[in-house]
């Protein structure tokens, strides 16, 4: 009898995409039912089983990849053991991290030196996250981008966009992810994308976390060391990788800068995790199937790297969680450093401007008979823009569930008050904001808040909630909480109710009680009068004059307005 050959196990498992002409990928049945199939087969190195359900009712499925028929997560984590995870179809319009992952996990059943290669790391994956997305198939939704010939939609069933839905977690894609994410702690995660933007030579670019944000000896590593090799290793297996095409102008030779990956982005999110994460964005004028082989390459890279360094990692993980534990301060927005820049040799294409047929404008192209290469400046780094002060501990109102919800699928320990007690702590009371103009994945965020901050007695009811900062979990605790996080939950509105006054006044009566007002209070007639000389355009309007009054009154004022619901306990 013949033995079977590594050909013919990849002929009886071949995928939807290798079967095809290579312009095709696989439909959310057909990747499922692959999967089912495939580890009913080998029991013995593949577990798939479903973690949660999509906001249109569909099943989430995950799979772990382990040499030696070990999966169980608690077993996995007491042993130490490095997790690697691969994400797709966070966007199934983008989907070659999809049909890549099928044919590497097929690799991983039927290859025995390749199963054996991963030695004590696991390889852990979702193969299609956005489940909605992937079974709301058709053909012209990407604008622009060259194949596959059929593919999903970006929106889930809510038609929000999963990757902008860690944090708020509005989805039950993302609630699940979340539950998911903290219960494995993943140390190195790639979630699989395709890019649009500038035309250049690249098939593939790739975003990761940044750097600075990961802290000096994780994201020292990163920077120094993971990433060149990445680079050099990509480049010889024939897919020269450059960094996200996001210019610091209009086109690529200006210069290209680091994409802030803020908490809302899979990176971002990873990084409140202290796990190091990578978006590859390969080009969407390339081929699908150079875009299908150059995503295989990179996860296999990245993969690579993580099992020779995974204890390494593992290590610099703890030591950043154990920093973040010491600091007296921890930052909570980033800003990019214009004043530093790494230099990259890059691969583009001439820019040129030539009058639009549409409108008396000049339009831009890339000519690709006009090749070019130089080096340009990359600011891959980052600053803080804002910090704070770390405090003991953190009190939540149990009146705000959802916030608590939230904490507890990332894993942060919360502690429940079990009788009235008075604390010492840190309140807040927003001053000022600027909202988005518009709805942003179904929230009017928050882009910009002046707080006000104070320290007094404040009172936990029994049935609240303390959070402590001496957890593992205390960066994401901290970063969502602390209302200037860039991704706070108080950015993304969940405490909008305290922005709105409850009562109001009759302005035919207000008139008297405003005069009597400015009387009684001189700090009100102070800030009236500074008020007066600086909107005069204002004066005739009695409502304007009568709100201004009505809203810095102390006589009428409403504890809970403007009053940021969680303190920080010193």
């Amino acid at each position: 009898m013949k033995t079977p050959t590594i050909q013919d196990a990849q002929a009886r498992w071949a995928t939807p995409f290798e079967l095809g002409n290579g312009n095709q990928t696989s439909t959310w049945d057909d990747c499922i039912n692959f999967y089912l199939a495939l580890a009913k087969a080998f029991p013995q190195v593949l577990h798939f089983s479903e973690i949660g359900v999509s906001d249109a009712g569909h099943p989430m499925h995950a799979g772990v990849v382990s040499a030696d028929a070990v999966f169980d997560r608690q077993a996995l984590k007491d042993a130490g053991r490095v997790v690697f995870f691969n994400n797709n179809g966070i966007h199934p319009g983008e989907p070659e991290g999809i049909d890549a992952c099928m044919a590497l996990v097929r690799d991983f059943c039927t290859q025995p030196e390749r199963r054996a290669a991963l030695g004590q790391t696991v390889f852990l994956f979702i193969p299609v996250y956005g489940v909605d997305g992937c079974r709301n198939r058709g053909i012209d939704a990407r604008v622009n981008q060259i194949g596959p010939e059929a593919y999903g939609f970006r929106g889930n069933a809510r038609n929000l966009d999963l990757n902008r839905d860690f944090v708020k977690a509005d989805s039950l894609a993302a609630q699940a992810f979340n539950r998911f994410f903290t219960a494995w702690d993943p140390d190195v995660m790639v979630d699989t994308h395709t890019s649009n933007g500038a035309d250049y030579a690249y098939t593939m670019t790739l975003i990761h976390t940044q750097t600075d944000k990961l802290g000096q000896g994780l994201g020292a590593y990163l920077r120094d060391g993971m990433l060149a090799q990445i680079h050099a290793a990509m480049e010889q297996r024939g897919w020269p990788t450059c960094p996200y095409v996001h210019p610091v102008k209009d086109t690529p030779d200006s210069g290209l800068e680091h994409m802030l990956d803020w908490p809302r982005f899979s990176t971002g999110y990873a990084a409140l995790h202290h796990c190091i994460g990578f978006m590859p964005e390969t080009h969407m004028l390339k081929p699908f199937a150079d875009r299908y082989a150059a995503t295989r390459a990179l996860v296999e890279t990245v993969l690579e790297i993580t099992v020779r360094d995974g204890a390494r990692i593992r290590a610099l993980r703890q030591a950043e969680r154990e920093a973040f534990a010491r600091s007296p301060q921890a930052p909570v927005r980033w800003s990019i450093d214009h004043t530093q820049a790494s230099s990259f040799r890059f691969r583009g294409y001439r820019a040129v401007h030539r009058p639009s047929e549409l409108g008396p404008y000049m339009r831009l192209a890339y000519d690709r008979a006009q090749p070019w290469e130089s080096d340009i400046p990359v600011y891959d780094r980052c600053q803080v823009a804002a910090q704070v002060d770390k405090p003991r501990a953190y009190l939540v109102p149990q009146a705000w569930r959802e916030v608590v919800d939230r904490l507890r699928w990332n894993g942060v320990l919360l502690d429940r008050v079990d009788e009235t007690r008075s604390m010492l702590a840190r309140v807040y009371r927003v001053r000022d904001l600027v909202s988005r103009a518009a709805p942003y994945e179904g929230h009017m965020f928050h882009d910009d808040l002046v707080l006000e901050t104070h320290v007094e007695p404040v009172t936990a009811a029994p049935g609240d909630w303390l959070v402590s900062m001496d957890q593992a979990q205390a960066r994401y605790a901290l970063e969502t909480l602390e209302p200037l996080g860039q991704d706070s939950f108080f950015r993304w509105g969940f405490f909008n109710s305290i922005l709105e006054r409850k009562e109001h006044y009759s302005d035919y009566l207000f008139e008297d009680t405003a005069q009597e007002l400015l009387r009684s209070e001189p700090r009100l007639r102070e800030a009236f009068e500074a008020w007066k000389a600086a909107n005069p355009q204002l004066l005739s309007s009695q409502k304007a004059v009568l709100d201004f009054i009505f809203m810095h009154c102390e006589r009428h004022r409403e504890p809970a307005f403007r009053r940021y619901p969680v303190v920080a306990i010193l």
